[in-house]
């Protein structure tokens, strides 16, 4: 270990660190406030990210929606039976699902429908039925996001619909609904199929919309299209759709991190070049001492490097952690709003924790290397003259 670190220059680069204590804490703290700004950027892009992309896998292959004039409509039961009839189609299903708004706490909550007889098309719906030993039609099952906004409104054991004619019913609270991300399940009630279409005032022989699974995905387009055909008044999409949208979306909000980015980096290389232009006159008279006392080119540079390394090395730790708990402890207060969208309307869901090396990686290479190069380069610079020289 000496033969690699000299622990007499380590313990001299922390006592001239100390000498310009305050120089160096305000150096820290900007340093830091950059990397914990980065870091907590890309953990809350990459949770977000992380949460769409397996929401959009949950889904199947085609989603068929009823349109007229653009107007979503109310599909037909029983155009399942030709679709179904389709060559490559796998299966099929009547989905009845919608919003359903809560003016206490001023939020929609998703209303699902199932029938505990039929096969679900979601895993997650099906581990449902499966895990409450048959699925209970006068219950509901509520997300973790619905249950904290009901308890909050005393509604612990039950919760009271408003039916269309202005009637109240009241359906009891069976358990809770989790699903393979937050974002799927977090604002979802599941209910009965029976109990859906007297909330919306729905007939047996109309559903919100038809979902169809595909055996082989390169067949999906194809489907897709004959659907299409059969009934011109639908709208069809497909999972690769969703995909598209839902980056586009995603697109348009890492602009305005882009922006935020840009501005961090700039402030940094700022800092750095203000270091890398010069030295100030007490960082030269400290050279030419040590100079003139006989240290070599080499033993300065280790010291400043390990000057810089300690001063960067703590501010990207420091950086790293307090964005951890900002993102995971906090849930990254109005910063995940500028991606995920804030609205009163929605019920708040809880990042999931998604660490990715590549993106630490990244930082660290944007930070450390770059402070300690601003540091070496006019340190080299004065070490290469003579003591009285640079004390000049």
């Amino acid at each position: 270990m000496s033969r690699y670190l000299n622990l007499y220059l380590i313990e001299y680069a922390f006592n001239a660190l100390l000498r310009q204590k305050y120089k160096n804490i305000f150096i820290s703290f900007i340093l830091s406030f950059l990397i914990f700004l980065l870091s907590s950027v890309f953990f809350i892009t990459s949770s977000i990210k992380n949460e769409l992309q397996l929401s959009v896998e949950s889904l199947p292959e085609i989603t068929v929606q009823k349109l007229i004039s653009a107007k979503h409509y109310d599909i037909e039961v029983n155009r399942l039976d030709e679709i179904l009839s389709i060559t490559g189609v796998n299966d099929a299903y009547a989905r009845v699902w919608g919003y359903y708004y809560f003016a206490n706490a001023g939020v929609n909550f998703t209303l699902v429908g199932i029938d505990q007889f039929e096969k679900q098309y979601k895993n997650s719906l099906q581990n449902l039925v499966d895990t409450t030993k048959g699925f209970n039609d006068n219950n509901a099952y509520i997300g973790q996001g619905v249950k904290k906004i009901l308890s909050k409104n005393y509604y612990k054991d039950y919760f009271n619909f408003i039916l269309p004619d202005g009637s109240i019913k009241e359906i009891k609270i069976g358990g809770t609904f989790k699903a393979d991300t937050n974002l799927e399940s977090n604002d979802v009630i599941v209910l009965s199929k029976e109990n859906m279409r007297s909330i919306y005032g729905m007939s047996d022989e109309y559903a919100t919309d038809i979902v169809v699974k595909v055996k082989n995905v390169d067949e999906i387009e194809t489907i897709a299209a004959k659907i299409k055909v059969l009934y011109p008044d639908t709208r069809v999409i497909t999972k690769n759709d969703f995909k598209v949208s839902y980056q586009n979306i995603f697109d348009y909000k890492s602009g305005l991190f882009l922006a935020l980015f840009i501005v961090s980096i700039f402030t940094f290389f700022i800092i750095v070049y203000d270091k890398a232009s010069g030295l100030s006159s007490s960082e030269r008279k400290e050279i030419g001492v040590l100079k003139a006392i006989g240290w070599s080119l080499d033993d300065v540079l280790k010291e400043k490097f390990y000057e810089a390394s300690i001063i960067s090395v703590f501010s990207y730790i420091l950086g790293v952690f307090l964005a951890l708990a900002f993102v995971y402890m906090f849930q990254a207060p109005i910063l995940r709003d500028v991606f995920s969208g804030y609205s009163e309307l929605k019920t708040a869901f809880d990042l999931p924790f998604v660490f990715d090396i590549q993106t630490m990686v990244l930082v660290f290479f944007l930070s450390v290397p770059i402070y300690i190069a601003s540091i070496i380069i006019p340190s080299w610079r004065a070490a290469t003259m003579d003591a009285d020289e640079v004390m000049r």
